[in-house]
């Protein structure tokens, strides 16, 4: 078990997630669905420690987590997130997928070699020496991620990492995602609004409407036999309020 939620909720002017219990095994892919406004990525936000549950209990790797700052801090080093909008600094491309490397002290051989097997990973080696800001969308989000996970964090979360891509680049980000999780087991959670996407890739997935986990379980269950009617009109295309 990697992380466990018991009783979260988190609420603004009303309550826009309540997790009864939720657990992410280690070395799995998770898929999180739903409509827009279900709560999604705040789910994500409150795993990566970005927001504060206002309730509710979070345990990482069996540990309960801290009130101490520092603790806190050490155990968000444990992961990385992604978001849709990349933003990456204005330098090479090379440099940006070294950045969380050099901050964490690791040393120069260890840097060139992480970095130069990353970009050929995602296949941009021959791009190492230009200018971050001058790729393409698709060319940004798949340094973004080799720069995510240069460190190999246990935990990957990805929020809508392939929205307004092409198919081309949605490609190799889904077989990057697979890879990084088959040969370095680190686990995936990603939020994503193509359940197509979340069938091809995801061991697990997990539905939330309304504020609510409707229901979770193996992707190939959730798609051809879920138990909630919700779940079903979603997974088919339907529209549900």
């Amino acid at each position: 078990m990697l992380i466990e939620l018991i009783g979260i909720n988190k609420k603004y002017d009303k309550e826009v997630l309540k997790v009864d219990k939720l657990v992410l095994k280690e070395g799995l892919v998770y898929g999180i669905i739903g409509p827009s406004g279900a709560g999604k990525s705040t789910l994500l936000r409150i795993i990566n420690l970005l927001t504060p549950p206002s309730s509710g209990t979070y345990y990482f790797m069996g540990r309960s987590l801290p009130a101490n700052g520092k603790e806190r801090l050490q155990l968000q080093r444990n992961m990385a997130l992604v978001f849709q909008n990349t933003l990456l600094f204005r330098d090479s491309v090379w440099n940006n997928v070294a950045y969380g490397l050099k901050a964490r002290g690791y040393g120069r051989i260890e840097i060139e070699q992480r970095v130069d097997a990353l970009l050929e990973q995602v296949g941009l080696k021959d791009l190492a020496a230009r200018r971050a800001d001058t790729l393409s969308g698709g060319e940004a989000q798949r340094i973004a991620i080799a720069r995510a996970v240069a460190f190999e964090p246990k935990l990957l979360l990805l929020d809508e990492p392939t929205a307004n891509l092409d198919p081309g680049n949605i490609e190799l980000i889904e077989k990057m995602i697979k890879t990084l999780n088959s040969t370095k087991s680190i686990t995936v959670v990603m939020v994503t609004h193509n359940v197509f996407q979340a069938r091809r890739i995801a061991h697990e997935v997990i539905f939330i409407h309304e504020g609510n986990i409707v229901e979770a379980g193996p992707a190939e269950q959730i798609f051809t036999d879920p138990k909630d009617p919700r779940t079903r009109d979603f997974v088919e295309g339907r529209m549900i309020y």
